[in-house]
């Protein structure tokens, strides 16, 4: 089994930042499959942020390029998203997940393994 702690999320005014972490543990390494930033606002549907491959190649929504980066520790298995200039249309709860495969999808459905999400609200 996976397992996927995720932490970091918080309040901020727009413009401010946040960086959120998620530890993985179990039998499917975050160094072997790739991972995932999704977030989900109420009403809306889960969608896609960013995500790291196998070979550390990174991937990014439009709306977040320039602003959000996506790393991992292979070391520490652990996954980190930092969030700079943040906007209120960022608000959601983000969540980590890790693929079946070391390549990396847009689709949710491509991820078997999710953490429990963590909320991120910025205000204006």
């Amino acid at each position: 089994q996976v397992q996927l702690v995720e932490s970091g999320g918080g309040l901020v005014q727009a413009g401010g930042s946040l960086r959120l972490s998620c530890a993985a543990s179990g039998r499917t390494s975050s160094s072997l499959n790739a991972m995932g930033w999704f977030r989900q606002a109420p009403g809306k549907e889960r969608e896609f942020v960013a995500a790291v491959d196998w070979g550390d190649s990174t991937f990014y929504t439009d709306s977040v390029k320039g602003r959000f980066t996506i790393s991992k520790d292979n070391a520490k298995n652990t996954m980190y998203l930092q969030m700079n200039s943040l906007k209120p249309e960022d608000t959601a709860v983000y969540y980590c997940a890790v693929a079946r495969n070391p390549q990396y999808s847009t689709n949710r459905e491509w991820y078997p393994y999710w953490g429990q999400g963590t909320q991120v609200t910025v205000s204006s």
